[in-house]
C-alpha cells in the first residue's frame, strides 16, 4: 500500500490531469496554482521589472509556461536549474472545417496529432476541449463535460478476420467521430461551441470562431488502481505527470537562493518541438536573457558564464517492462513501476543524459533516500527522444533525461506507478532547492 503522503500527491496529480484536457488547459491549471502561490504573471509585450528573488511566469502562445524564482546572485555567478517537460500529448484534434455528414451521422473531421495507439480511441466516451479564437480577437478556453462524440468498432460479424490479422485503422477513413444523428436544423460542432460559451457568460455567435484549436479526449476521469492502489490509470500521464511534478517541486522549493530556479513546460514536444512554442524556438533564449538584465547589463562571456553553470533535468515519461512484453526490452535495463525516476541513456543522444549527469542525479536521489533506475533500448530497437537533446544543443546546457516508468504510453488511457509520484517530486525540488551543478569541463 503506498504510503499517506505519496497518496495525497497522487490525488493530486489526478486532479490536475482531468483539469488539463488540451494543453491550454493544463497552461491554465499551471497558472491557477502559480497565482495562488503568489507568482506574478509577465506579458512578454512590455518591460519586466523584476528584482533577486522575484517569482514570476510567462505563457507562450496557450500552450507553453515557464515560471521561475530569480536567485539572489545574477545567474552568471550562480546559474540557473532547470526542468523541463511538455503539456501535450498524443490525440486526435478537429480540423478547421469540422462538419461531416455521412449516412445520417453527423462527424467530426480530425487529424491525428503524434504517435497515438490509434486502437485505444475506439469506443470511448470521447469530448472535445481547448481554445478557440474568434473574429473579434478575442480567445476562449472551451470544454464540454459530457461524452459528445464516439469511434465506433465495426462488428465482428462485419469484420470476422480482425482477431487473426489484428486490427487496421486507416485515420482518414476510420477514425471519425460520431457526434450525433443528423437532422437538417443542426448548425454543426461551432454552433455547439457558441452555446457553450453563452452558457458561461460568453456573448458568442457560430459565424464569429474563426479559429479553432480543438482535442479529442477521454471523459473517463483518472483512478487508482491494483490490488493495493499501486496504479495510476488515466490520460495523458505523458507528460502531464512531468509537469504536475515540476510544478510541485518549483512551488516546494522554499525561499530564494542564490541560483535561479526554473521550470518550463513546452507545447508541441510530441510533433518535433518546431514552433514558436515549442523547444527548438527562442522562448528560453529569451527568457533568460531579460532574466539577466536584473543583475546588470547582458554581455555574450556573462550569457556563456550562465550556460556553463546551469543544468536542465529534462523530465519525460519511460518504458516500464510490460510482463506480457518484456522481450521488448534490453534485459539488463527493465525499469519498474514503484521503483522510482528512470535516468534514460542513449549514446546516439537521442536522450542528452551524460555520465557526469548520470552521476548527479543518482547521488541526488540517494540524497532523498532511494536509487534511481536505468532505460537503454535494445540495440535492434529505434529509440525515441525528448526535448533534452533540442534543449542541451540550443541552450547550451548539460542536460539529463529522466521520467517516471510507466505502461501504454501513448494509448488514450495509460498507466503509472503511486510511489513514484512523490520520489520524481522529491528529487526535482531536492535539485532545484541545492543547485551544486558539475562544471561543464567535467
Amino acid at each position: 500500500m503506498p504510503e499517506p503522503s505519496s497518496l495525497s500527491l497522487t490525488s493530486d496529480l489526478i486532479d490536475y490531469i482531468n483539469r488539463s484536457p488540451s494543453p491550454y488547459h493544463a497552461v491554465s491549471e499551471t497558472r491557477r496554482r502559480l497565482l495562488d502561490a503568489g507568482f506574478s504573471q509577465l506579458d512578454e509585450r512590455e518591460s519586466w521589472n523584476l528584482k533577486p528573488g522575484g517569482r514570476a511566469f510567462v505563457i507562450r502562445a496557450g500552450g507553453t509556461i515557464a515560471a521561475f524564482i530569480t536567485g539572489t546572485l545574477g545567474p552568471e555567478e550562480s546559474g540557473v536549474l532547470m526542468i523541463g517537460a511538455h503539456t501535450d500529448s498524443p490525440n486526435l484534434r478537429v480540423k478547421p472545417l469540422p462538419d461531416i455528414k455521412n449516412h445520417g451521422y453527423v462527424q467530426v473531421g480530425v487529424e491525428t496529432y503524434g504517435g497515438l495507439l490509434r486502437s485505444t480511441w475506439m469506443d470511448r466516451d470521447l469530448s472535445i476541449a481547448g481554445r478557440v479564437a474568434t473574429s473579434k480577437g478575442d480567445i476562449h478556453l472551451v470544454r464540454f463535460d459530457s461524452p459528445l462524440c464516439r469511434i465506433s468498432n465495426v462488428a465482428i460479424h462485419l469484420n470476422r478476420t480482425v482477431n487473426t490479422d489484428g486490427l487496421k485503422l486507416n485515420p482518414q477513413k476510420h477514425l471519425i467521430p460520431t457526434l450525433g444523428l443528423d437532422h437538417e436544423d443542426e448548425d454543426g460542432l461551432r454552433g455547439l461551441l457558441a452555446r457553450r460559451l453563452n452558457e458561461e457568460g460568453i456573448n458568442a455567435e457560430a459565424d464569429t470562431l474563426t479559429g479553432l484549436e480543438l482535442c479529442l479526449y477521454d471523459t473517463q476521469a483518472g483512478t487508482l488502481g491494483g490490488a493495493d492502489n499501486e496504479f495510476i490509470n488515466t490520460a495523458r500521464l505523458d507528460n502531464l505527470a512531468s509537469c504536475h511534478a515540476a510544478l510541485t517541486a518549483l512551488l516546494d522549493s522554499g525561499e530564494a537562493t542564490e541560483h535561479t530556479r526554473m521550470i518550463v513546460l513546452y507545447d508541441h514536444e510530441e510533433v518535433g518541438s518546431q514552433s514558436q512554442a515549442g523547444a527548438k524556438g527562442r522562448f528560453v533564449l529569451h527568457l533568460l536573457e531579460r532574466i539577466a538584465h536584473v543583475y546588470g547589463d547582458v554581455t555574450p562571456e556573462n550569457q556563456a558564464r550562465t550556460a556553463a553553470r546551469s543544468l536542465l533535468v529534462s523530465a519525460d515519461m519511460a518504458h516500464a517492462v510490460h510482463p506480457n512484453y518484456s522481450d521488448k526490452h534490453d534485459q539488463q535495463h527493465l525499469p519498474k513501476m514503484g521503483q522510482g525516476p528512470v535516468i534514460k541513456i542513449n549514446v546516439n543522444q537521442s536522450y542528452a543524459t551524460d555520465a557526469v549527469g548520470t552521476a548527479f542525479f543518482e547521488k541526488a536521489c540517494q540524497t532523498c533516500g532511494f536509487s534511481a533506475q536505468r532505460f537503454v533500448s535494445r540495440n535492434d530497437m529505434g529509440c525515441g527522444s525528448t526535448i533534452g537533446p533540442i534543449s542541451a544543443a540550443r541552450i547550451g546546457i548539460r542536460t539529463v533525461d529522466v521520467g517516471n516508468p510507466m505502461l501504454s504510453m501513448h494509448s488514450c488511457r495509460e498507466t503509472a506507478g503511486t510511489g513514484d509520484v512523490a520520489k520524481m517530486i522529491a528529487v526535482m525540488t531536492h535539485i532545484l532547492r541545492a543547485g551544486n551543478v558539475p562544471p561543464p569541463e567535467a
